[in-house]
Formats: C-alpha cells, sequence, structure tokens
C-alpha cells in the first residue's frame, strides 16, 4: 500500500517537468547595426561605403532547434555615397523567418544558442533627388538569410549578434497572363546587427 503513494508522486513528478522541459520562449531584440556591400539597379552602391540601420525582431523559440521570426529593419541613409551627395533615400524591411538554432546549455539561466536564419518579405525603397529630378518609392518582395548567435547571461537577458544578406526578388514575366514569374532582382545588401535580447 505504501507504493501507491510513490508511484503518483513519480507520475505528479513526471507530468509537472515534462512542460518546464518542453519550455518555448519569446525573444524580442531592438539593434542596431551597418548595412554593407549593397548595390542596386539604379546605381552603383559597391562603393565601401556603409550605412547605418536599426530595427527589432520578435520570435518564438520552439522546445527543440526551430522558431519562427519577424524582423523590421530601417535604413534611413541608405543610398548616400561619397560620390553621390544628392540623393536622399532609405531601405525598409519588413521579413518572416525560419529560425533553426541550438540551445547550449537550455532553455533557462545562462546559454549560447548559435543558428541559422532565413526567410522572405518586403523591402521597400524611397530615393528622392534633392534637386527634385525623380522620385522613386518601390516595394518589392525580397528574401534574406543569415547566421548569428545568442548569448544568455540570465533567464531573461542577454545580447544578440546577427549577418544577414538581403536581395530583392523581381517579376521578369512580361506576358499578359498574370503570372507572377519571380527571379532574384539586382538590389542586394549585407546587414550586420548587434543588440540587446530580451527572453520570457
Amino acid at each position: 500500500m505504501r507504493l501507491r503513494p510513490v508511484i503518483l508522486a513519480l507520475v505528479l513528478g513526471t507530468v509537472l517537468a515534462i512542460p518546464a522541459q518542453a519550455r518555448a520562449d519569446w525573444i524580442f531584440t531592438p539593434y542596431i547595426g551597418a548595412n554593407f556591400s549593397r548595390g542596386g539597379d539604379i546605381f552603383d552602391l559597391d562603393s565601401g561605403n556603409t550605412s547605418v540601420s536599426f530595427g527589432g525582431s520578435l520570435g518564438w523559440m520552439g522546445a527543440g532547434i526551430l522558431g519562427l521570426e519577424m524582423d523590421f529593419g530601417y535604413a534611413p541613409d541608405f543610398f548616400e555615397t561619397d560620390d553621390v551627395t544628392s540623393l536622399d533615400g532609405n531601405v525598409t524591411s519588413f521579413m518572416g523567418n525560419v529560425i533553426i538554432g541550438i540551445p547550449i546549455g537550455g532553455q533557462t539561466g545562462g546559454g549560447v544558442r548559435p543558428y541559422v536564419s532565413g526567410g522572405a518579405g518586403l523591402l521597400r525603397s524611397r530615393l528622392d533627388d534633392v534637386e527634385d529630378f525623380f522620385d522613386l518609392n518601390e516595394n518589392s518582395f525580397g528574401v534574406n538569410a543569415g547566421a548569428g548567435l545568442m548569448v544568455f547571461f540570465t533567464d531573461n537577458v542577454g545580447l544578440r549578434g546577427d549577418l544577414r544578406y538581403f536581395r530583392s526578388l523581381s517579376d521578369d514575366d512580361n506576358d499578359d497572363d498574370n503570372d507572377l514569374d519571380l527571379n532574384l532582382g539586382a538590389f542586394h545588401f549585407w546587414r550586420a546587427t548587434a543588440g540587446v535580447a530580451f527572453r520570457f
């Protein structure tokens, strides 16, 4: 008869331990960084110049290695270069990504999570000539892929570094059959960011 309380305690302990081990995390990361190796079909931006970028990401990391993330980035002076000073423009990105990352050290307390990520979404470019010769506002589909590292010092706070490549997609189908024929576009750039990661 004394075995029944022990069995009940083991079953109850196992049930309570499963949600703790199968924990899923939300991770919010405001960041700042730089865009570089920029190129496009309007101006040659591969001049070695960089532009500041800032934004944030909100991701859901499951108990395993898979996660999902929404990433928003904004570069207010993307088109400024040393060679072209009469341009004023920015680039906005809004991407939905899949993350594959290994939570080394677990999902509580200190730990490290290296990851790779990729997805698709919106790339919006706005380019104005300060002499009012032209204005360009373009919304494009785009893709991105990258890798990074999250380092957590406590249950809730850590640091995150990320390196990511963005490229526009273009519809090269000029026929009138309304088919969407997406190919890699000419507009592309790399982005490196660092930020504080909040896990909850």
